[in-house]
């Protein structure tokens, strides 16, 4: 039987919550507001799939809620620590694709004597039993995304932030994947806020799909995402939710560009 990491039962009313946050930056053309009265609650393991245009302030908001950025205004609240997931994978080169697992270990602060079997077991969680001794020039784009897939999971977090994270993969990559992680996020327990501009990705993964309109990013829409998992991309509900979706956006876009 293929390990799996503890699911806590839900102690905390939210993962994150989001209060009326704004976020503005400093530019050539003086103060540029970028997210405006943002409110939204991540419930603990809640999949939570944050979609809109290029530009509209996704990856600045999770950014914000991991802490490597500061709102200008209101305040945001998470359950621990958050783990973050990139676009790119950022593995360390030099170090074999364990060992990158390793270090996020020592972070945290796990003895050297347990890391190897806590590293070996986080592999075989994303499929990847027997890689611990591979180099990451050996390990194919979605092999890559798979060993930081268990980095973020070393961090034992309640809360997985997910940046676009299988946007460079090719579709069929992409598919395997998400078949992953929504096995991992259903036998985790963990709670997941995961940015993406692909509006199918987004209803294929999420229980909750909420849309920013474009600059400044403002909550724009949600929906309840009620069609059973598994999914697949090119299921009809998917596609239909998907349409429907797509539209709103369009016209957030349009809106957008007559400003």
């Amino acid at each position: 039987m293929a390990p799996t990491l503890t699911k806590a039962a839900p102690s905390v009313e939210y993962a994150a919550r989001l209060e009326h946050v704004s976020k503005s930056f400093t530019g050539p053309a003086g103060q540029q507001l970028v997210l405006d009265d943002i409110s939204l609650d991540v419930a603990p393991g809640e999949f939570v799939t944050l979609l809109g245009a290029s530009g509209c302030g996704k990856s600045t908001l999770l950014n914000l809620v991991a802490g490597l950025d500061l709102p200008t205004a209101g305040s945001i609240s998470t359950d621990g620590r958050p783990a973050l997931m990139f676009q790119e994978h950022a593995l360390f080169p030099w170090l074999t694709a364990g060992k990158n697992i390793e270090l996020a270990l020592k972070l945290r602060g796990v003895p050297k004597p347990e890391r190897r079997d806590k590293a070996e077991e986080l592999l075989e969680l994303v499929r990847l039993k027997g890689a611990h001794g591979k180099r990451v020039h050996e390990l194919s784009g979605g092999m890559r995304q798979r060993v930081a897939l268990a980095r973020a999971l070393a961090q034992e977090s309640g809360l997985l932030l997910m940046d676009e994270p299988f946007a460079a993969l090719d579709a069929i990559t992409r598919d395997v994947l998400h078949d992953e992680l929504t096995r991992i996020w259903a036998e985790t327990g963990l709670s997941v806020l995961f940015v993406t501009h692909n509006v199918r990705e987004a209803v294929r993964l999420a229980q909750r799909v909420v849309l920013l309109s474009s600059r400044p990013g403002r909550v724009a829409r949600e929906w309840e995402v009620e069609i059973p998992q598994p999914r697949r991309i090119e299921d009809a509900p998917v596609a239909e939710l998907s349409l429907e979706i797509t539209e709103v956006l369009r016209g957030e876009i349009r809106r957008h560009g007559q400003h």
